[in-house]
């Protein structure tokens, strides 16, 4: 048996796992559905005792880091099964994952208690889950670990809960399952989103099945846990889709002739596509791009309609969780790297980019009002016992009173995510892509830096929150001298030590029997720290690293081979390997 077919039987047997705690019915793992029994989601109420429940749970998530690790491995060795096959496959176990109830958290109970809120005339900004059971609602009263917290969330977010809230009138089970739903639309249009965004690239295309759809630690903590968090990821992404479009196929060659040294004939990708190394003048790196196509999607810069719907999109994302807004600071930092000082290009980009953000974040806003500008405010002043803030703090705490500990923290966090993603810009983008000749994948690489740089500084940590790099990573071309192969076994190795962090996610009736009660003060308070510490500093030193390999590589003209006078569509270069349309000149350029 192959590593890569080894990695998917290990994937298979995680969201068997994973199936089977949801479908046992209610546990240490999974709250209690009030209900009719009859209606989704379904399960057979077995009652599994902690042993089991966090037993599978565990297993599904040590098997799915190990098939991930494997089939990864596999693609970047040139093994290859087909990616519909994958993206069928992922789609198949989300779908029956909705299917049966939620587990490792009582979130999804919150966001019927909010939706309930909205129908029944109660601001979820301004009202509890307890202030609403208080006055007999059947479904506040399920409500757990968040019943004294009013929604954090953004008003697109708390709309779709109003509409499942309207579907399932009092019964918790249906109103948690047209949520799940509502979830399963925004993981599969997302998966499909990536799909057709490399699909000019089978590898990449792979790829990214294996990172979303068929992703068993996000099939476990994102799809199984059924958080709302999926909902924002696909704004984001359909934004860098709507921006710069599908990767043209000119991005596969020419990543091809890097790996390849020249090995293709010496060809560079063709002029107006992605364009050549140019001596420094214009932005950051000297990357002046070549003239533009039209409609953006194939060329490199995109006009101003589609920065103008990215910035819609990227809002909406906003009006479901605030945090989403990462991704527009990602294109804007993107677009301003591609044109440098072209002002008059890159002005009415940022504008229009700017304008259909200010719209639609404008209106959560306003519908949301101050309350929920409060919430969020917040939440952000939260710290994780997962999360290395927590020591950090605890120790502060010696020394300073009060609220002092908290702002010391958050003002740390910030600080940190700003080099983060400093570094990591230099070390994909400025250092990486565009001394490449590859801008068009610069929209999806800055918005995962930017994405990245605030999960591995921001104090308040969630396993599932990693849910948006995930969705970004597969934009991130694997270019050797870069760091992005390193950078999803940092993500895969965050991801599945807040995983384990987190059994359970939840302390309303989930009291751990002794022979587990080691899990949170070893696993959570202790294990679970160090490895982010110790990927943090990681991440740091591999975008250093990054940074300083990367310098010494640089795009230079060459004389190509002369043109055909004539042939039969398709005209194909022998010593490129590379087809061109009749007529049509070869590429110039070689990287060396």
């Amino acid at each position: 048996m192959s590593e890569g077919t080894a990695g998917l039987v290990a994937i298979g047997v995680s969201v068997a796992f994973t199936f089977a705690v949801a479908v046992a019915g209610p546990s240490v793992m999974e709250p209690v559905l009030p209900g009719w029994a009859g209606s989704p989601p379904w399960s057979l109420g077995l009652h599994p005792s902690p042993y089991l429940a966090v037993g599978l749970t565990a297993a599904g998530l040590a098997a799915g880091t190990l098939g991930l690790v494997l089939v990864l491995r596999a693609v970047r060795g040139g093994w290859s099964v087909p990616a519909r096959a994958v993206l069928v496959a992922g789609l198949l176990a989300a779908a029956a994952l909705t299917l049966v109830p939620p587990f490792g958290s009582s979130d999804h109970l919150s966001y019927a208690a909010y939706g309930r809120m909205l129908v029944t005339g109660h601001n979820p900004y301004t009202t509890t889950p307890d202030q609403l059971a208080a006055l007999g609602d059947p479904v506040a009263r399920a409500v757990q670990d968040w019943s004294g917290t009013p929604s954090v969330y953004g008003p697109l977010a708390t709309a779709i809960q109003g509409l499942a809230s309207l579907a399932g009138g009092t019964s918790v089970r249906l109103t948690v399952f047209v949520l799940g739903l509502a979830n399963l639309a925004a993981f599969a249009i997302t998966a499909l989103l990536l799909h057709r965004m490399t699909r000019h690239d089978p590898a990449q295309q792979l790829r990214a099945a294996l990172l979303w759809a068929c992703n068993p630690l996000l099939l476990q903590v994102l799809v199984a846990g059924a958080h709302v968090d999926g909902q924002a990821v696909v704004f984001g992404v359909a934004a860098v889709a709507v921006m710069f479009g599908p990767w043209p196929r000119e991005a596969r060659e020419a990543r091809g002739v890097w790996e390849a040294k020249g090995a293709r004939g010496g060809e560079a990708p063709p002029k107006g596509g992605l364009g050549g190394w140019v001596s420094p003048k214009g932005g950051p790196g000297g990357w002046v791009p070549p003239e533009e196509r039209a409609g953006g999607s194939g060329g490199v810069v995109p006009p101003a309609s589609r920065a103008l719907a990215a910035g819609v999109l990227v809002g909406l994302g906003f009006a479901v969780k605030v945090t989403s807004a990462l991704v527009g600071v990602g294109l804007a930092i993107a677009l301003m790297l591609i044109l440098g000082r072209q002002w008059r290009r890159l002005v009415p980009r940022l504008a229009a980019l700017g304008a259909g953000f200010a719209v639609t974040a404008g209106a959560a806003v306003a519908i949301g009002g101050s309350a929920m500008l409060r919430q969020s405010s917040r939440a952000s002043d939260m710290v994780s016992i997962g999360s290395p803030w927590r020591v950090i703090r605890t120790i502060i705490h010696l020394a300073v009173t009060g609220t002092a500990a908290t702002d010391i923290v958050k003002s740390g966090a910030i600080a940190l995510m700003v080099v983060l993603a400093v570094l990591l810009i230099r070390g994909l983008l400025i250092r990486g892509l565009l001394i490449r000749g590859l801008p068009s994948a610069a929209g999806g690489t800055a918005a995962f830096a930017l994405a990245l740089a605030w999960l591995f500084a921001w104090p308040y940590v969630l396993p599932w929150y990693d849910a948006l790099a995930w969705a970004l990573l597969p934009l991130v071309p694997l270019v050797p001298g870069t760091a992005a192969a390193g950078l999803a076994w940092l993500l895969l190795a965050r991801t599945a030590a807040l995983g384990f962090g987190y059994l359970p996610a939840r302390q309303t009736d989930a009291a751990l029997p002794p022979g587990l009660g080691w899990l949170q003060p070893v696993v959570r308070h202790g294990l679970t720290p160090a490895v982010l510490a110790v990927a943090t500093a990681w991440l740091v030193v591999l975008m250093v690293r990054s940074r300083g390999s990367a310098g010494a590589e640089r795009w230079v003209p060459v004389t190509p081979p002369p043109a055909p006078s004539s042939c039969a569509p398709p005209c194909v270069l022998p010593e490129a390997g590379q087809q061109a349309a009749p007529g049509e000149a070869p590429a110039r350029g070689a990287i060396s």
